[in-house]
């Protein structure tokens, strides 16, 4: 039997091999795009799609991670390559925050993911029947307040906002205090006050929970601060500076990703009303609603580069 020369056995060899590695390569996400880091803020609304997100991405087989920080530190840490993914850039009232980021290339703003919400200054309904409807008539009545304008976490855009007005002495609130707190204990300040009908002014927007839980309205007359109609907002997903790029199939999917105040209220509620922990809200909504997937999903691989509506189907037992 002719023994094959060393040159066909070494041809043979890298024929063989080289379809492998070349398709490996092409298939699949480099090793630092599999675990994607989002950075979170305290707030339910940006749980609830950084949830929905990360059940996803998981289901194409990455690993999803977050890390609840201030806003200021979310910027920081995309721009130092500690997080990739922020889903709450809420404009214009982060612009102060966001902008700086956005116009020095150290952070990017691929896409809207939410149109029609809204952030600024809210009250009880009682407080608005007895003819407090605008920031301009809340000093007449600033004894009922206590001086006292309620916001979220220390460093978030609201909050700053607030303290402009105060600063500024914008409707005679120069001598009334901003009080720091966190989204869960602002809300149950407004359910203590609201149970004994007692006044109060506090950050309110939408989507949220608090929309349906408590009877409340929206001040008018801060479209200087907050913005016209209400504050409204439209909220954009950020990444730190040439992820989408470097991470093109996830990338692919965080240009495909959208979400609508509905689909918020639901994942918020299930959170919040009920108890559930995020990714177990956002697991049941999707399988409610699967017809979601089929846009999130359209030119998006596993992590292995095959189809990836198949695999996220299959992983929520769809």
């Amino acid at each position: 039997m002719k023994t094959p020369s060393i040159a066909w056995t070494l041809a043979g060899a890298a024929l063989a091999v080289a379809p492998m590695t070349q398709a490996q390569a092409q298939s699949q996400e480099p090793e630092s795009c599999q675990t994607v880091r989002f950075a979170e803020v305290g707030w339910t609304d940006i749980q609830a799609t950084t949830a929905l997100a990360s059940v996803v991405l998981e289901g194409l087989g990455y690993e999803a991670t977050s890390d609840t920080v201030s806003v200021p530190v979310a910027y920081a840490g995309m721009k130092g390559g500690d997080f990739d993914v922020f889903l709450g850039n809420w404009m214009p009232s982060m612009k102060s925050i966001s902008d700086p980021y956005i116009e020095k290339g150290q952070v990017d703003r691929p896409r809207a993911n939410l149109e029609g919400a809204k952030y600024t200054l809210a009250v009880p309904e009682y407080v608005i029947d007895a003819g407090v409807k605008s920031v301009a008539d809340l000093d007449a009545h600033a004894d009922q307040f206590g001086h006292k304008l309620f916001g979220i976490e220390a460093g978030n855009d609201g909050n700053m906002i607030i303290q402009q007005m105060i600063d500024d002495d914008a409707f005679g609130l120069g001598d009334w205090q901003l009080v720091d707190s966190s989204e869960a204990g602002m809300l149950a300040e407004v359910r203590a006050r609201t149970r004994t009908k007692d006044w109060m002014v506090f950050l309110g927007w939408a989507p949220h929970p608090m929309n349906t839980n408590f009877d409340i309205g929206y001040l008018s007359g801060a479209d200087d601060y907050f913005g016209p109609d209400y504050g409204g907002a439209t909220v954009y997903t950020n990444t730190r500076a040439g992820y989408v790029d470097e991470c093109g199939n996830v990338g692919q999917l965080l240009q495909n990703l959208s979400f609508t105040l509905d689909m918020e209220n639901e994942v918020m509620g299930s959170i919040m009303d009920d108890g559930e922990d995020e990714k177990d809200a956002a697991r049941a909504w999707l399988k409610a609603h699967p017809e979601t997937l089929d846009g999130w999903l359209e030119g998006v691989k596993t992590v292995d580069g095959e189809p990836g509506l198949p695999a996220v189907k299959q992983a929520l037992d769809i």
